[in-house]
């Protein structure tokens, strides 16, 4: 009696072990099949402040950088958080931002909360789509795995295995700089970010606060940037020179 061919059932078999090879090979791995086109390339420090940056970054879990703008501090954490997310060693990225932007309250802009906070996300988007690819990106924000709130939402949470960031610290207040702070779990790293001469709130800056209260804890690194490390072009750094000089009498 001929054998029975069984190729018809044997190829869905064959196709499920590709997926497993190609995609989901441990928790922190949900990436389709298909990966898109992404800048892999090493992040290189341009300047002594910003080696000492990246090192921070890797070697601590709560890392506070201030200075102009300019001088990359956006474009790096986020470079780095698409790295360790591309690379698994953590399970999402989270980026926040106090609801407070150049003198606007949150409130006043149209739309829901995820179109009043996209413009505050527009730096990140881009290095995020330039280290990941655009169509990843969407992905990755449609599950979970990079997600952005106001400060606000973050109030009773805990993050585990996350690079989380907090954009314009400096418009923080005391108390909403204590309750992120405080929102630290195993396996995440914290970056705060700000220019703490460009403050739009009243009353005491969160970040300088936390500058005078944290900045001697071993796990906690501080990384001051000047004028002098400004990479955006000669003409920002000229411009950012000249705001640094007492104003004339």
């Amino acid at each position: 009696m001929p054998r029975k061919n069984n190729s018809a059932h044997k190829q869905p078999q064959h196709n499920k072990r590709n997926r497993r090879a190609v995609g989901c090979e441990d928790q922190f791995d949900d990436r389709p099949m298909a990966l898109p086109k992404a800048d892999r390339s090493p992040i290189q420090a341009r300047n002594e402040a910003q080696r000492q940056y990246l090192s921070a970054i890797h070697n601590h879990q709560l890392v506070i950088a201030v200075g102009p703008a300019g001088v990359g501090k956006t474009w790096l954490i986020g470079a780095k958080a698409a790295q360790a997310l591309d690379e698994r060693r953590i399970e999402k990225i989270v980026i926040t931002r106090p609801a407070i932007e150049a003198g606007e309250k949150l409130g006043h802009l149209p739309g829901e909360k995820e179109d009043k906070f996209a413009p505050f996300l527009a730096p990140f988007r881009e290095v995020l789509d330039e280290r990941l690819g655009k169509s990843y990106v969407d992905y990755l924000l449609k599950t979970g795995r990079i997600e952005a709130a106001p400060l606000a939402y973050m109030r009773g949470r805990t993050f585990k295995n996350a690079m989380v960031i907090l954009d314009e610290a400096q418009n923080t207040t005391v108390g909403q700089m204590k309750m992120f702070l405080t929102r630290l779990g195993e396996g995440s790293t914290a970056v705060l970010t700000g220019d703490i001469s460009q403050t739009d709130i009243k009353g005491v800056s969160g970040l300088a606060d936390a500058l005078s209260r944290i900045s001697h804890i071993h796990a906690v690194k501080v990384v001051s940037f000047s004028s002098k490390d400004v990479v955006r072009s000669g003409l920002v750094q000229a411009i950012v020179e000249a705001y640094e000089q007492k104003s004339p009498d």
